[in-house]
């Protein structure tokens, strides 16, 4: 089966650099998640749902100037890149923040986290009725990873991170973060060092090669970070 699958990888390149198609990537097998991930995702307080195939993890064709290794987010797509050699990058299906909270600019990773810990900011307890505190696992709405985004040496507040509710990818409904399915965004954590580039497009900015997505918006109900 591993074979087979190989092949059909290949294939499925071979179409890619011929401008055919885009390869979609698998889900992230078990063989890269810790045995704490194993045993904290099976006891995941959601069901799993179906990510729309337009924003399942996928290698596209990447056409702007971004170095390897970078992060570029395209708040208008919901879509976020990690940035490969050769005019390729692997495009993840985020949500993102309404237009009045997201965060938008040029920062870098300057932490990372499994299973992190989320202390609301003092914006987030205005408007909404969380706790101080919630520790890490999986009814932390952090996920399962966390980059945290500084601008120099200044924390932006801003997080790319897991969700505990990915029927909500493909929206902007946060309250200013980019989520991912906490699948993706070990993933991603396992891609991206300490201090990479990740810039953020503003609203109306998009820049998406295959164009902007136009998604469900969602009320902000129940909606943590």
């Amino acid at each position: 089966m591993r074979a087979k699958g190989l092949i059909l990888a290949v294939f499925g390149v071979g179409l890619l650099l011929g401008g055919c198609m885009q390869t979609t990537v698998e889900p992230a097998s078990e063989a890269s998640m810790t045995p704490r991930d194993k045993k904290l995702l099976a006891a995941a307080p959601y069901e799993k749902v179906a990510i729309p195939e337009n924003f399942q993890r996928a290698i596209v064709p990447y056409h702007r100037k971004e170095q390897p290794g970078s992060i570029l987010v395209d708040s208008d797509a919901r879509y976020l890149y990690f940035v490969l050699e050769g005019g390729k990058a692997i495009r993840y299906g985020v949500a993102v923040g309404e237009e009045a909270l997201a965060f938008a600019g040029v920062a870098k990773v300057g932490r990372k986290a499994e299973w992190p810990t989320w202390t609301p900011t003092a914006d987030i307890k205005k408007r909404m009725d969380v706790p101080n505190f919630v520790s890490g696992g999986p009814q932390n709405p952090m996920g399962a990873r966390a980059l945290y985004l500084y601008e120099g040496n200044k924390d932006t507040l801003y997080r790319i991170h897991g969700t505990n509710q990915p029927e909500y990818i493909g929206q902007a409904i946060s309250s200013g973060c980019i989520r991912m399915t906490n699948e993706d965004v070990i993933d991603l954590y396992n891609r991206v060092k300490p201090n990479s580039v990740v810039v953020v497009l503003a609203p109306s900015q998009g820049d998406s090669p295959f164009g902007p997505v136009r998604p469900r918006m969602a009320s902000a109900g129940g909606l943590f970070n």
